[in-house]
């Protein structure tokens, strides 16, 4: 078997969203760049994350809406769901992004694409095995991308029974008549909806608290919209054993605060978290620390091996392909400019994509009030939102915490397109604002975004009652 000798500047290992920006922009200054992939271009997000669950969800809030147009006066007959389409459209959505991630389009903007499994050899050689043989790729820089895959929790009886994750959640045909959800998080909760609203029966289990990261106040008000729609979710409940039972499906033993007790259903999805890709690397020939949650790296997002960088989910960091891209700007930055690509604190955003949509950036309100100092809480609920009012869509609230300056330390909106209007509390937490450039924004009228400044605006509020206010107001009254 023949050996091919490559000495790009950069090499990329991993063709998901964070590997997938370095090679671009490598290629935008004509940098001579190596993209290695050993499955399929995109990545989890295009393939089986982001991209597929998202559509499922506009599936999903399609049929709700059809029921809820009574709400509005409109009469129709009864809808029915052909499950088989609505893959359809998942994949054909799949299909449509493709292109954009696909090694023909990098390959014209000049990288070159190797499909095949990258493994270190040394500190400066990565070997990858290919169909037509063994290539060396012997860069200046490396980046890891590899990404993560779902977690398998240690459940006894798992490793024998069926069970979907979001790998294989897509590639279903027939609806599941009884989805049985193993976890509470974001990817659990999303997927609970979609397929309770397409005509499943839903039964969510967390072994804590659902949607433990977010704001307690809000993830209650959201937990309780759920279960208005039919949805079981048991929090404290842990899963002791899975079955396969007789003739189809699964079985659950669960244990929680009433004992024991067995839940049936006909699919199990086990959405208990992620893990990083580092199997078959060779991360330890080339010198790379690394432990269970990933490859560790510093500000820079180097690793033990200066060569090297890692970047989105085997970093070890927060698992968001937003999160993924930024870090690639940083090591782009870094790589080429040898400036500007140290993480800045402070400033992820992330949305849980249910309906409603449950939106955070900056500090949570216990973080705040940890750091010290006064914390103002201010909230504006979309009942008092005159477009959520015409769209009936009026459960949540915008809440802001701002400093004794003003600065705005974090930002939770529960509502509709809660996803789009953290937009701009992202920008202020960004670029270090105050409340004030919020409240004195023109917003339009009559739109959700308002709630923004109305929020701002409480900031003000316990002002406007002090004495001297008053006395400000009668003097310049006296004087015409």
């Amino acid at each position: 078997m023949r050996t091919t000798a490559l000495t790009p500047d950069i090499c990329v290992v991993g063709a998901g969203s964070a590997g997938l920006t370095v090679a671009a922009a490598a290629a935008a200054f004509k940098v001579p760049t190596v993209l290695i992939e050993r499955g399929r271009m995109g990545g989890d997000c295009l393939n089986t994350g982001c991209v597929p669950s998202k559509a499922l969800i506009a599936a999903s809030r399609h049929m709700h809406t059809i029921g809820e147009a009574g709400r509005f006066g409109i009469r129709v007959r009864e809808a029915e769901v052909d499950f088989a389409a609505v893959m359809d459209h998942v994949h054909g959505v799949i299909a449509a992004i493709a292109p954009n991630d696909s090694a023909e389009r990098f390959t014209g903007l000049g990288v070159q694409v190797i499909r095949g499994e990258a493994r270190f050899k040394d500190r400066r050689t990565i070997v990858v095995e290919t169909e037509a043989g063994a290539t060396e790729v012997s860069a200046r820089r490396f980046v890891v991308a590899t990404g993560s895959g779902p977690a398998i929790p240690p459940i006894p009886g798992l490793d024998t029974a069926p069970y979907l994750t979001n790998e294989t959640i897509f590639e279903l045909r027939e609806k599941p008549a009884h989805l049985v959800v193993i976890g509470g998080g974001p990817i659990g909760l999303e997927m609970a909806q979609a397929f309770r609203r397409l005509g499943s029966k839903v039964t969510v289990l967390e072994a804590g608290k659902a949607l433990s990261r977010d704001d307690p106040e809000l993830a209650a008000l959201l937990l309780e919209g759920l279960r208005a729609e039919g949805m079981e979710i048991r929090e404290g409940a842990t899963v002791t054993r899975v079955a396969r039972r007789e003739g189809g499906g699964v079985r659950a033993t669960v244990q929680d605060g009433e004992g024991a007790r067995e839940i049936e259903g006909t699919h199990l999805l086990v959405a208990a978290g992620r893990k990083p890709h580092l199997e078959g690397l060779g991360l330890t020939e080339a010198g790379i620390a690394f432990d269970k949650r990933g490859v560790t790296v510093d500000r820079s997002l180097r690793t033990s091996n200066r060569q090297v960088y890692a970047i989105g989910d085997v970093s070890g960091g927060p698992q968001f392909t937003h999160w993924a891209g930024y870090q690639a700007g940083l090591v782009v930055r870094s790589i080429l400019f040898r400036f500007g690509g140290r993480v800045k604190d402070g400033i992820l955003p992330w949305v849980t994509f249910t309906d409603p949509e449950l939106a955070h950036v900056g500090l949570t309100e216990d973080e705040a009030l940890k750091k010290g100092g006064k914390v103002q809480v201010l909230r504006w609920p979309f009942s008092e939102n005159d477009r959520a009012q015409t769209e009936r869509a009026t459960r949540g609230l915008v809440k802001v915490l701002a400093g004794r300056n003003g600065r705005i330390l974090g930002v939770d909106i529960l509502g509709r397109d809660a996803g789009e209007l953290i937009a701009p509390w992202v920008l202020a937490i960004s670029d270090g604002m105050r409340v004030k450039s919020l409240a004195s924004a023109v917003f339009p009228y009559p739109t959700r975004s308002e709630s923004a400044r109305r929020a701002a605006i409480g900031f003000y509020t316990p002002k406007l009652a002090s004495p001297w206010i008053g006395r400000a107001i009668r003097l310049f009254r006296r004087f015409g």
